[in-house]
């Protein structure tokens, strides 16, 4: 009997672990069940990470944009004449055409102001602005800045508004999730996600030079339209793709919200916008650039001028000095420097950090106003136009040639002071800071092609 105890003890015990060895094993959620994922085992750091978009909610961002983003429509008129009717027919005043832009704005405050791209808006004779609840209203054009492709509007409406507040864009990060909202086809605002790809990044365009680039979806008529963070804060103004076909194909770039908050403030404060500069002229470190330089560095910006009366002059900056840092800004490139310096305005202190003779130094640069600077190329020194000459002439970009040292266009000297240099080598000149980018990429002996308006209105091109 004892004999036998022992025996049904023991099939009880293998019957219990059969079963749980198959439960363990096979059932629906065992090792080796359908259901069952097997893989290598990973340490753990911490916090997982959520490489998809399932992982972030867009919808509170969304919701909170898509009423503060616009469509933009931009008429203009001009008027056409018949040369052949005014000569036989003595027929005056021509035939008027009517054109029609459109693209996408941000509404910034309650009372009605709204950003926008300078290119949606240029020479519109009439603006109007049609709201994402489908009411339209006319817009009063409060100012521009062409360099840097912004334009401010404003509506008045019946009620107070909704608006999208800005962000600090210099704290945004690389990969960090975006939405794009734009209202491009008078519907209602469009929604589209992505990340930020890169920062300041320089398209060598003749204004601004500092880009954020994203991989949201950016089509033609979303110009002027937002770049918001997944808290529904506005890090950017959507101003331009990358493309071979003129659609979107994975690269779109956008102004960040700090350069764009600056020239609003400036527009709605002094009615244009306050440009300060460091006063040097250079460019950003790269193997190449340091290897010809002889310097160790290959990053930063290389200090080749530095501007007479400027505040880098002032505070001792020197040429052969690398500019790593602008306040708490770390400068890697051209774009950084720009980026940051045209967030501030004249008088406004910057703290530089510079490497010189391999050591750290700081110094701290007191802005000046872009106005005041002249530079001098194959004995011309230059000047940027005034107000008086942009009216004469009817531009809105050059410079102007102040006076003349080369030897041999002295003879030319009274033909040459006033002309206004329009572009070099086929590369626009917009002032003096683009003309000095020129300038920098040209040798001492290298012939360049100027294209000037003389002091007549003719446009003359020399070669020197």
């Amino acid at each position: 009997m004892k004999r036998f105890s022992n025996l049904f003890l023991v099939s009880l015990l293998s019957g219990a672990v059969t079963l749980a060895s198959y439960k363990l094993l096979f059932d629906d959620n065992g090792y080796f069940s359908k259901n069952s994922i097997v893989t290598q085992a990973e340490p753990s750091f911490g916090r997982n990470v959520g490489l998809s978009a399932e992982a972030v909610d867009f919808t509170a961002a969304a919701d909170k944009t898509i009423h503060t983003v616009v469509h933009v429509k931009n008429v203009s008129r001009t008027t056409v004449s018949n040369p052949i009717l005014e000569y036989f027919y003595g027929f005056q005043g021509g035939q008027q055409q009517e054109q029609v832009g459109t693209g996408s704005g941000v509404i910034i405050s309650e009372d009605g102001y709204i950003v926008t791209n300078n290119h949606v808006i240029k020479d519109a004779t009439e603006i109007e602005i049609t709201l994402n609840n489908k009411k339209s209203y006319k817009a009063k054009l409060i100012g521009t800045d062409s360099k840097m492709d912004i334009a401010l509007l404003k509506i008045n409406a019946e009620d107070k508004l909704p608006y999208t507040t800005f962000a600090n864009s210099d704290s945004v990060k690389i990969g960090e999730w975006v939405l794009a909202v734009g209202n491009p086809y008078n519907l209602t605002s469009t929604v589209t996600a992505g990340i930020i790809s890169a920062k300041a990044r320089n398209l060598d365009t003749s204004g601004i030079q500092s880009f954020i680039q994203t991989d949201a979806a950016v089509n033609p008529g979303n110009s002027g339209g937002a770049l918001v963070n997944t808290r529904g804060e506005l890090i950017g103004i959507n101003t331009m793709i990358s493309s071979p076909t003129g659609s979107y194909t994975g690269y779109s770039f956008a102004i960040p919200s700090n350069n764009a908050r600056k020239i609003i403030d400036d527009l709605i404060e002094f009615g244009n916008v306050q440009r300060g500069v460091l006063g040097v002229e250079g460019g950003e470190l790269n193997a190449k650039a340091s290897k010809e330089l002889g310097v160790s560095e290959t990053q930063g910006f290389y200090i080749s001028n530095v501007r007479k009366k400027s505040g880098a002059e002032k505070s001792g900056l020197q040429k052969g000095d690398i500019i790593v840092k602008l306040d708490n800004q770390n400068i890697a490139t051209y774009a950084d420097l720009s980026g940051y310096i045209n967030t501030k305005r004249p008088n406004d202190k910057v703290e530089v950090m510079y490497i010189r003779e391999g050591k750290n130094k700081v110094a701290s640069v007191v802005l000046s106003k872009n106005e005041i600077f002249s530079s001098e190329f194959k004995g011309l020194e230059l000047e940027n136009i005034d107000a008086n000459d942009k009216k004469r002439f009817r531009l809105a970009d050059g410079v102007k040639i102040k006076s003349v040292t080369n030897e041999n266009l002295k003879q030319y000297e009274a033909d040459l002071i006033g002309n206004i240099i329009l572009s070099i080598d086929n590369i626009k000149i917009k002032d003096i800071e683009s003309a000095s980018r020129v300038f920098n990429t040209k040798a001492e002996n290298e012939s360049v092609q100027m294209e000037m308006i003389n002091k007549r209105g003719e446009i003359i091109r020399i070669i020197i």
